[in-house]
C-alpha cells in the first residue's frame, strides 16, 4: 500500500478500535462469526488446498441432513412382518422407548425394488429410488441416545456433549478448498438455525476459519442469502485500500500479541470476505443456470438449495450441508403419514435430481453425498403423552437403536444395502454401524486413517472419532 494514502484516513479514526467500528465496509456475514481456537502461523493461509495423505476417492462432501429423525420403516428398511402383525404388542423384551409406546404400526407406504441392485425404498422416494444403483444405504445405523440435541452434535460433530469441531471443520482443515473466493464450509437451513444452531458446523478447537458459513436459503435475492455481501458505497478498489490498511493494522496487533488465533482467524476472514464479492454472486445466481436444470431441480426451497449446492461444489468447495427446514421437520410424533409424505413429495424430486446431475457431469465420482437423520423411529405407535404426542395415536417416539443412512458416490459402493435391523425395524442386528464408524469410513473415502488424523488440544490428540469407530470395508466399492 502507498503510505502516502494513510493520512486520508488515518485523520478519520482515534483509535483502532474506532476504525474497526466506523469502516463499514461490505464484507458479508463471514466476517463477523465467532471465531475461536488456535490458528495457523501468521502469514499462512488455512485453507490452501492439500493432497489427503492416502488420495481419497472423496474430494467433496454433501451432507443432505433430514433432521428430526425420519422412520427407516417408512423410508430405506422395508419390514413385511411389521405389515403382518400390525396392531399387535412387539415380541420383544428388550424394547425401550423414550416415552410410552404401544402397538406395532405398519407402514402407511408401499415399497418398490428399483435399479439393477433390487433395491427397495418407500414410495415417498420413488425419484431418489431411481437411482438406486448409486446408493449404498446403512440399515444398521445406531447412536447412543434418543435425544435430538445429544444426537445432532454426535452425528454432526463425533461427540455428544463436549465442544469438538463438526465433520464439516475436519474436512476443510485436512484439505482445504479449491476456490479461495469462497469459504470452504457452507451450511444452509432454510428460515433460520437447527436446534443446537451453529454448534452443528462450529470448528471446536480448530482454527476459526474452518467454521461452517451459514447461508438461510429460504431467500432467493443474494444480499438477503449473504447479509452485507456488497458494499454500495465504495467501489472494489477503494475497498481494496481500506481492507489492506485494516490488514496492515490487524498484523502489527497480531505481531504484539504472539500470534492470538482468534484474531488471526478473524483476519483470514476479512480478506476472504472482501473476495468472496464476485465469486458469491456467481455461485448464488440461479438464472445462469439452463432452464432444464432448474425445472430438474424444481423451484422450490430444497430445489433451489440442492442447485446452489452443486454449484457450490462444482467451484471447488470442501464441504456443503445442506438442512430441510429449521427445528426438527422429520420429528413426527404424530400424523406420521402426512408428515413423512409431505417431507418427501418436498425433499425427493430435488435430492434425485442432484445425484442425477453431479453424475452427468461427471462429478459423482468424487462427491460423496450423504442423507440421513440423528436417529430414526420406533415400529410401534407412540400414546399420548405430555408435550411431543398430540394426543393422537399415529406417529412414531426417537429411536437410536436403529435407523437408516444412504451415501452416494465419492468411493461408496452403489446399489448395496448393509447390515438390518430386527424383523421389526427397532434395532440394528445384522453388521451394526455406530456413528462414529461412518465417520470413520468417511474419513477413508476421503484418503484420511481416522485414527492418526488428529489435532493437538489442551495437551491430547483428538480426532474426530474421538477413541472409537473403525472403517467398515464393505461400504467401499
Amino acid at each position: 500500500m502507498n503510505p502516502h494514502h494513510r493520512p486520508n484516513y488515518a485523520h478519520l479514526f482515534a483509535t483502532r478500535r474506532d476504525f474497526l467500528q466506523r469502516c463499514g465496509m461490505g464484507l458479508g456475514a463471514l466476517a463477523f462469526q465467532t471465531l475461536e481456537g488456535p490458528s495457523a502461523a501468521a502469514g499462512q493461509n488455512p485453507l490452501e488446498t492439500r493432497p489427503s495423505p492416502f488420495g481419497g476417492t472423496a474430494k467433496h462432501v454433501i451432507h443432505i441432513f433430514a433432521n428430526g429423525g425420519p422412520s427407516q420403516v417408512d423410508t430405506f428398511d422395508p419390514k413385511p412382518m411389521l405389515t403382518q402383525m400390525h396392531g399387535q404388542a412387539m415380541p420383544s423384551e428388550n424394547l425401550k422407548t423414550e416415552r410410552k409406546t404401544g402397538h406395532l404400526m405398519k407402514s402407511p407406504y408401499t415399497f418398490k425394488k428399483y435399479g439393477q441392485s433390487g433395491l427397495e425404498v418407500s414410495e415417498i422416494f420413488a425419484k431418489t429410488g431411481a437411482m438406486a444403483d448409486d446408493l449404498c444405504v446403512i440399515r444398521s445405523m445406531h447412536a447412543d441416545v434418543p435425544n435430538h440435541e445429544p444426537s445432532l452434535l454426535l452425528m454432526n460433530c463425533g461427540e455428544s456433549r463436549l465442544v469438538r469441531p463438526s465433520v464439516g471443520s475436519w474436512v476443510t482443515y485436512g484439505l482445504g478448498t479449491l476456490n479461495q473466493n469462497l469459504p470452504g464450509f457452507v451450511t444452509m437451513c432454510p428460515g433460520g438455525y437447527p436446534i443446537q444452531e451453529s454448534q452443528n458446523w462450529q470448528s471446536g478447537f480448530l482454527p476459526g476459519t474452518f467454521q461452517g458459513t451459514y447461508i438461510d436459503t429460504q431467500h432467493r435475492e443474494l444480499d438477503k442469502l449473504i447479509e452485507n455481501i456488497r458494499n454500495h458505497r465504495l467501489p472494489q478498489k477503494e475497498q481494496r485500500r481500506q481492507l489492506d490498511l485494516l490488514q496492515e493494522l490487524n498484523q502489527q496487533h497480531l505481531a504484539r500479541r504472539q500470534e492470538d488465533s482468534q484474531l488471526e482467524a478473524r483476519i483470514q476472514s476479512f480478506e476472504l470476505a472482501y473476495r468472496m464479492q464476485m465469486d458469491a454472486t456467481d455461485a448464488f445466481d440461479l438464472s445462469r443456470e439452463p432452464a432444464s436444470i432448474r425445472e430438474m431441480y424444481g423451484d422450490t426451497v430444497h430445489g433451489r438449495q440442492l442447485l446452489i449446492t452443486r454449484r457450490l461444489i462444482e467451484r471447488g468447495v470442501r464441504f456443503v450441508q445442506v438442512w430441510h427446514g429449521p427445528g426438527q421437520p422429520w420429528d413426527h410424533h404424530d400424523d406420521l403419514e402426512a408428515g413423512h409424505r409431505n417431507l418427501g413429495r418436498e425433499c425427493d424430486q430435488p435430492i434425485a435430481a442432484l445425484l442425477q446431475d453431479l453424475k452427468q457431469r461427471g462429478m459423482l465420482d468424487e462427491v460423496l453425498v450423504m442423507w440421513g437423520g440423528e436417529f430414526g423411529r420406533t415400529p410401534v405407535v407412540e400414546l399420548p403423552t405430555a408435550g411431543a404426542n398430540a394426543g393422537k395415536v399415529n406417529g412414531r417416539d426417537h429411536n437410536h437403536y436403529g435407523f437408516s443412512v444412504w451415501l452416494a458416490g465419492g468411493g461408496a459402493k452403489g446399489g448395496h444395502v448393509h447390515g438390518a435391523t430386527d424383523d421389526f425395524g427397532f434395532a440394528a442386528r445384522d453388521q451394526p454401524v455406530h456413528v462414529h464408524d461412518l465417520h470413520a469410513t468417511m474419513m477413508q473415502l476421503l484418503g484420511f486413517n481416522h485414527e492418526t488424523f488428529t489435532y493437538r488440544y489442551a495437551g491430547r490428540d483428538f480426532r474426530l472419532t474421538d477413541v472409537h469407530g473403525k472403517v467398515v470395508a464393505d461400504l467401499i466399492a
